[in-house]
């Protein structure tokens, strides 16, 4: 049976449930969510390591729409996450909306009918308009390493962790030193016998000042919303202002990175290990990672850090690229997500019967982080270059809805059977402006490789402004960006696929 719905959402971590909750706001509910998974959460489902947290503070980091007074942490942890996105589906009404262990295998634009082929692993949809929010941190990445199939133990993803796998005793390679990384080694280290970190690229490391949120305090929240809304507010504040340090005056940043210095200074005495642990870029260039617990974990006796990548496996035994050699019973990747290269895109199919991936050989880029030319009524959630270095992308995410509400409002008022489609002319000079401005943030002369960067060295992830910036540049849709399409008429008799579409 093919089902036809006016929306179709892709993915139900926070940009897929918020854009289902700003579709029914909008007074729609002829609408989908497609997930892969058996249940909701994107990211912060999948990723249930041991120490998993959110580097963002609970009150700036979940929808305006949907406050939570009872944060139990100013950094919660990934399973109140998950419960708050399970509450906002549940308060939301989204549950009847859901279609889950759907995988999207392809969605295919059909320019008579001007509607998406969406064609899943459960079935398959007719959609007026796609929301893809697959997320970029959703496809982990391992890297190709020779010997790797001959490791006699257990191997897996930091994002697709084996609850299974006893490591108590274990002697544990940690492979990668990202933002996961920073967090499992201090939940590892006092349970296995050895752990082996392989260090490509030390990280800065700035304290987290976690603290637990005391029952006045949510109480007050509870009582007084306003409270928790100036809370979000100076948080959201701070966070504007640190902005044109990261995207105007780089060399600003060299208090912090004195801060970060004397962070790692307190707990690593040792004065080779430091060196081993300290970057060689600009601080902020890659993701200024929070925790007061890394650094004493690493100055531990039963754990080694190896400054050089793992190159090799020969059995049980690790070979870094340096030439080091370590032994290990358990290999955890911690090496990333494709986020330039995101899956998704090889599935995407547009006007011109290319794929997404195609369209984007040369790099990713949409209007407006959201829609891409050759791919009418389709739009994305945390799209090219809307992605932050130092505040929560729920704002973003919330900026995009908006872009995707008034989306809405301009088919409904042009009417009858219509798509719009990005001109490339528009989708080319939005991205010039981006990448003008991308040249003189520390993403780009901060001296480091990171994954913000894709394949030809261009920044296709991150948004080199405000997030207040990006709000106003997404309140409202130009149609002089658009082409307006029309389906062509039917000849007199012809049966169109709708008539054959089974609701």
């Amino acid at each position: 049976m093919t089902e036809h719905v006016r929306v179709a959402v892709i993915g139900s971590g926070f940009g897929g449930l918020g854009a289902a909750v700003r579709l029914r706001r909008e007074g729609i509910t002829d609408f989908v969510i497609l997930e892969r998974a058996s249940s909701v959460g994107g990211t912060w489902r999948d990723n249930s390591y041991p120490g998993c947290a959110c580097d963002v503070p609970s009150h700036l980091y979940s929808f305006s729409f949907a406050p939570n007074p009872d944060w139990p942490r100013t950094f919660s942890g990934q399973e109140h996450i998950r419960a708050y996105l399970e509450h906002v589906t549940d308060v939301f009404g989204l549950r009847p909306h859901l279609r889950l262990d759907s995988e999207v295998l392809r969605m295919t634009w059909d320019a008579r009918e001007l509607r998406w082929d969406v064609e899943t692993s459960a079935g398959r949809w007719f959609a007026d308009v796609v929301v893809s929010a697959t997320g970029p941190l959703s496809d982990p990445k391992i890297p190709e390493i020779p010997g790797l199939d001959s490791f006699p133990g257990k191997v897996f993803h930091s994002a697709r962790w084996d609850h299974d796998a006893d490591l108590a005793g274990q002697r544990v390679a940690m492979v990668g030193t990202g933002a996961s990384a920073i967090q499992i080694v201090p939940a590892l280290q006092p349970e296995v016998s050895r752990l082996t970190l392989f260090q490509r690229t030390p990280p800065w490391v700035m304290p987290r000042v976690d603290r637990a949120i005391s029952g006045a305090e949510r109480a007050l929240h509870r009582a007084l919303p306003v409270t928790a809304q100036a809370r979000r507010g100076l948080l959201w504040g701070i966070r504007e202002l640190q902005v044109q340090a990261f995207t105007k005056r780089p060399n600003q940043l060299g208090l912090v990175e004195k801060l970060a210095r004397q962070n790692m200074g307190r707990a690593i005495k040792d004065p080779a290990l430091r060196a081993r642990l300290t970057p060689d870029y600009r601080i902020g260039c890659k993701r200024i990672l929070l925790s007061s617990a890394y650094y004493p974990a690493l100055a531990q006796p039963n754990v080694d850090v190896v400054a050089s990548g793992l190159s090799e496996v020969r059995g049980s035994t690790l070979v870094a690229a340096d030439g080091s050699e370590a032994e290990a019973d358990v290999i955890v990747f911690g090496t990333g997500f494709h986020v330039t290269d995101m899956p998704i895109a090889d599935r995407v199919v547009g006007a011109e019967g290319r794929t997404l991936a195609e369209s984007w050989k040369d790099g990713m880029e949409a209007l407006r982080g959201a829609s891409a030319a050759g791919f009418p009524n389709w739009m994305t959630i945390i799209g090219p270059n809307t992605g932050l270095g130092n505040s929560s992308m729920i704002l973003m995410i919330e900026s995009q809805l908006n872009y995707l509400a008034d989306y809405l409002r301009q088919l409904d008022v042009l009417g009858g059977r219509a798509a719009l489609d990005a001109r490339p002319g528009a989708v080319h000079a939005w991205n010039r402006r981006v990448q003008d401005r991308m040249r003189r943030t520390v993403w780009n002369t901060g001296g480091c490789t990171s994954w913000y960067l894709d394949a030809n060295g261009r920044n296709t992830t991150v948004w080199p402004g405000t997030t207040s910036e990006f709000r106003r540049a997404t309140r409202r849709v130009d149609l002089a960006e658009y082409e307006v399409l029309r389906a062509p008429a039917a000849p007199a008799g012809t049966r169109t696929a709708d008539s054959e579409v089974t609701a």
